[in-house]
């Protein structure tokens, strides 16, 4: 038992560790997901929205202080308990997404590792196990260090996470997993190889025989039946490839001006997802910053989810030289963690990518 407590120990307490750490490296993407499983459609929870920040920064600190406190074996049985009672909390969540198909990526690793919800339920399901193995064997969780080494361990590894926290939700994420990273070519990212997979689906056939309803598999072909078709219901149990990028529209007055905009050479995008989310001050920053874009020959546009009479009302405030077309917010979201935002692109391809607070690094 001595040691099956000292493997599970070091397992759990790296896991939740790195776990904890890739998250806390995108706070801002975990409280989206967070915004998820609050949402009507899910748990039904609206009025947490509003502290899905908060929640998102709080749990992955936990995560990854608990982690630390496992591993330097201090504080076992508050440890053990709360590691507990969170991949309880944990495995219950993974399983309402993966049974009712609510939510399709847990976020467990954030955009580094993506995971079905049925993937997330079952690496749930494991950490429990190891999770009970250090539970019913505390007495063999021995700590490493003397107790004020171990308070200063603690102590620090807090207060690097509290200042990682706030240095990413003040910039951008220090390491970008997502598709829109800087170095990425839309285009690219939104092709698809020739040899793909393609889905496969399952087709239910309902067909009335002899007065009696019976049911014929295929995987595509009409069934050749002696009967009165009724109706088919179509099931995927396959997936087929799919782009990184595959959502991505620029669009205004419903057409699609992606395809053509990507070609631009010179491509500054002014991303603000939301504009009654924005921060309004730095709106006289991005009218600077466009200005001396335009001066050196650059194209400007804006991209929002948000109304044309919210974007013209910005552009006749703030005096911004440039129009804004619609893109759908998930993903804008996911391109850039900051609101606005600014994107300088070549050809498609990501050059330049910061927050508000680094207008001042942009160069043309």
């Amino acid at each position: 038992m001595k040691y099956l407590v000292w493997v599970s120990r070091i397992i759990v307490g790296v896991l939740f560790i790195i776990s904890g750490l890739i998250k806390l490296n995108d706070p801002m993407g975990f409280s989206f997901k967070l915004e998820e499983y609050f949402s009507p459609g899910v748990l039904d929870l609206p009025f947490l929205t509003p502290l899905a920040l908060g929640i998102s920064i709080f749990v992955v600190i936990v995560e990854v202080i608990l982690g630390v406190l496992l591993l330097a074996g201090f504080k076992p049985k508050f440890t053990v308990w709360s590691l507990l009672l969170m991949i309880v909390f944990f495995t219950f969540l993974t399983f309402y997404s993966a049974y009712f198909n609510k939510v399709t990526d847990c976020g467990c690793f954030g955009d580094a590792i993506k995971l079905t919800p049925w993937e997330s339920f079952t690496k749930d399901v494991i950490l429990l196990v190891f999770i009970l193995i250090l539970f019913f064997g505390k007495k063999y969780i021995t700590s490493l260090f003397n107790p004020k080494t171990n308070w200063i361990v603690g102590g620090v590894a807090l207060l690097a996470c509290m200042l990682f926290a706030n240095h990413v939700l003040a910039h951008l994420p220090t390491v970008d997993f997502r598709p829109y990273k800087i170095g990425a070519n839309i285009q690219e990212g939104m092709s698809v190889p020739e040899d793909a997979a393609q889905p496969i689906y399952e087709y239910a056939w309902r067909f009335k025989v002899n007065g009696e309803d019976k049911i014929y598999i295929t995987e595509g072909d009409y069934p050749s039946v002696d009967g009165e078709f009724v109706d088919v219901e179509t099931t995927e149990i396959q997936a087929g490839y799919e782009p990184p990028i595959h959502d991505f529209t620029i669009e205004q007055q419903g057409q699609d001006y992606a395809a053509e905009l990507l070609e631009e050479d010179k491509l500054v995008m002014v991303i603000a997802y939301d504009m009654a989310k924005s921060n309004y001050e730095a709106f006289e920053e991005v009218a600077k910053v466009t200005a001396e874009a335009k001066q050196n020959g650059y194209k400007v546009i804006g991209m929002s989810a948000s109304s044309s009479d919210m974007a013209n009302e910005l552009i006749n405030t703030y005096g911004l030289d440039f129009e804004f077309y619609f893109t759908d917010e998930t993903t804008l979201k996911t391109i850039v963690r900051s609101n606005p935002a600014i994107l300088v692109l070549s050809k498609g391809t990501i050059k330049q990518k910061v927050h508000y607070n680094d207008f001042d690094e942009l160069t043309f």
